[in-house]
């Protein structure tokens, strides 16, 4: 049975098909539509935010993916919950800031004291925000306004419906061609889940064995693949940004998603009650990780 793929808006499973490494690998694999990241509907509660996330997706099926990524966090606490299992011989880690526009006020990290940032609820812009904040201001003064997923939130940022945006990936790079300036970096870690029962291991390891042999494709030829970021980078903005100027965007690192790292995101995000609805009991790290 073919592997169903959630492409994550990056360079790596684009050159992996071109280069013909998951084939070479053995591993039979369709791409499903990735649209924003797995994250379809967009409804605004009565305050205008949306508190639907990455997370969720994972509870709603993903789309019918049977492998696919969020932040780490999402992934961790998605596979505690019995959403999926986790994938421990990899993660990546996505470039991200918060930005503002040109014309802002803000130019240091402590001036976004009571700004409401843009982020995307239960998102990896929701958790690294709160991250990256937390080390340069106290509690109180850290705001969060939920504008969605990472296309939704980049056109609220855009368009100056926020003051500022954490933005990673392609609208990290679409905001910075715009003249938008980062503010703090942000950038944060992905987790890859399995969502699907009954896919194995050895299929995995030939998906993840094929993004290896593209990440050094990548590192090594990167002008030759950026071509790609056009597929992530919302067609209105095609023709206001040239990606040949952007990054590689998010990087995977082929080293253990660790006990100690799953249980140090457990704890952060159990001390903030970030998952509120998750069970009393949720999963260790040996019964939410892939066996």
């Amino acid at each position: 049975m073919a592997l169903k793929i959630l492409p994550h808006g990056r360079l790596q499973e684009w050159v992996a098909e071109e280069r013909g490494y998951f084939t070479a690998e053995g591993l039979e694999y369709t791409f499903l539509p990735e649209g924003d990241y797995g994250i379809h509907t967009v409804r605004r509660d009565d305050s205008g935010e949306i508190r639907t996330g990455a997370f969720e997706t994972f509870g709603a099926g993903r789309d019918g993916a049977d492998v696919s990524c969020a932040c780490h966090w999402a992934t961790s606490a998605a596979a505690s919950g019995g959403a999926g299992q986790l994938v421990t011989s990899a993660y990546s880690v996505a470039p991200g800031a918060i930005m503002v526009p040109p014309e802002s006020p803000i130019r240091r990290p402590e001036d976004l004291a009571g700004v409401p940032v843009g982020v995307g609820y239960h998102s990896g812009s929701h958790f690294a925000t709160l991250q990256a904040l937390e080390a340069v201001l106290d509690p109180g003064q850290v705001g969060l306004t939920f504008q969605g997923p990472p296309n939704e939130r980049l056109d609220a940022l855009l368009e100056r419906q926020v003051p500022a945006g954490t933005m990673w990936g392609v609208p990290l790079y679409v905001a910075e061609a715009l003249g938008f300036r980062k503010v703090l970096d942000a950038t944060f870690m992905i987790g890859f889940l399995v969502s699907s029962a009954g896919v194995s291991k050895a299929d995995v390891d030939k998906y993840l064995a094929a993004l290896r042999r593209a990440q050094q494709e990548i590192d090594l030829h990167p002008e030759a693949y950026k071509h790609y970021h056009l597929r992530a980078v919302p067609e209105k903005y095609h023709g206001q940004v040239d990606v040949r100027t952007f990054g590689t965007g998010e990087r995977i690192v082929f080293l253990p998603y660790t006990r100690e790292v799953f249980a140090a995101t457990q704890e952060w995000a159990q001390d903030r009650d970030l998952f509120p609805a998750m069970p009393p009991s949720p999963a260790s790290y040996d019964e939410a990780a892939l066996p």
